[in-house]
């Protein structure tokens, strides 16, 4: 469990060599390394993109009173932990992941922002036992809970966690954002759509839950839906300087559950686009653009 941002391309297996030779040829061209730092830097990156849309979600929630207690499942690097501390300026966060490294980092970042004294930091595999997480007014799972290996156990361990009326906010991408144009690049258009189709494949198979409708299953659970909606995000180049970059590690993250399944001019074109010191690399287009959706749920234990 170390994936909080509403996106994110974690979900890409980062651990993951590979494995291909022409990749391979040109590595040192990638500012960012394809490890535990990468899957670190794509969290920070989606963090600043998507800044306001985790802002608007935070903002929407049904609350009855803002919480004291929050837990924040597959905190990350603390993307969703500190936009609910900004928004709940009373609260302390609880914040659960599986990586070392994704914790230290974000107590790393609560030091800067002067905030460590509101947030603590679990390390556990809620796959496993869970650990003692308090009794909180309000939990957080974004892009956590379809990594779950059984997410009915999961999602009866939140409503036994939270206090009687407590909420329950879970957020879920619908699939990997989008960057380029339609009939980009220019010598291979279409590209990114051929990529995202063999990633939804791999994904089908590796992370089922992924898009799924979490109304019926939390309703099973023990919760009433008081909100469900979809947020769609478009945001163009110079909406933020981080955009390029997030294009970048998102597509070299997604490369290793498309290489298999494209052809090799498809795989050449690829990793021209990511071949920073190219005159192809994604980071000089001026036409990038983050398209993608998220869904929300907002689910109240009834008793």
């Amino acid at each position: 469990m170390s994936h909080a941002s509403p996106h994110t391309a974690t979900d890409q297996h980062p651990g993951h060599g590979h494995g291909h030779a022409a990749h391979q040829a040109h590595a040192h061209s990638h500012p960012f390394r394809h490890d535990a730092d990468g899957e670190a830097e794509i969290l920070d990156l989606d963090a600043a993109v998507l800044a306001e849309h985790i802002a608007s979600i935070t903002a929407a929630l049904p609350l009855t009173a803002d919480p004291r207690h929050i837990v924040d499942l597959g905190c990350g690097t603390g993307t969703g932990t500190f936009a609910l501390l900004d928004r709940f300026p009373g609260a302390e966060v609880t914040a659960v992941d599986s990586s070392a490294d994704h914790l230290r980092r974000l107590r790393e970042k609560a030091d800067g922002r002067g905030v460590a004294d509101r947030i603590r930091t679990v390390r556990a595999d809620l796959d496993a036992e869970w650990p003692e997480l308090g009794a909180p007014e309000l939990v957080w799972a974004s892009a956590s809970m379809h990594h779950m290996a059984d997410p009915d156990r999961t999602l009866r361990a939140v409503h036994d966690l939270l206090v009687p009326g407590g909420l329950f906010a879970v957020v879920e991408l619908s699939g990997f954002p989008r960057f380029l144009p339609e009939d980009a690049p220019a010598e291979r258009p279409g590209l990114e759509e051929r990529s995202h189709a063999a990633s939804e494949r791999h994904h089908a198979e590796q992370v089922p839950h992924r898009g799924a409708d979490w109304g019926p299953m939390l309703a099973e659970a023990g919760f009433t839906i008081e909100d469900h909606r979809t947020i769609t995000v478009h945001l163009d180049r110079s909406h933020s300087d981080a955009v390029g970059r997030y294009a970048l590690q998102s597509l070299l993250r997604m490369r290793d559950t498309v290489v298999q399944n494209l052809s090799a001019e498809d795989l050449a074109a690829y990793d021209r686009l990511l071949d920073t010191e190219g005159p192809q690399s994604i980071l000089n287009r001026d036409d990038l653009a983050v398209r993608t959706e998220r869904t929300v749920w907002a689910a109240r234990r009834r008793d």
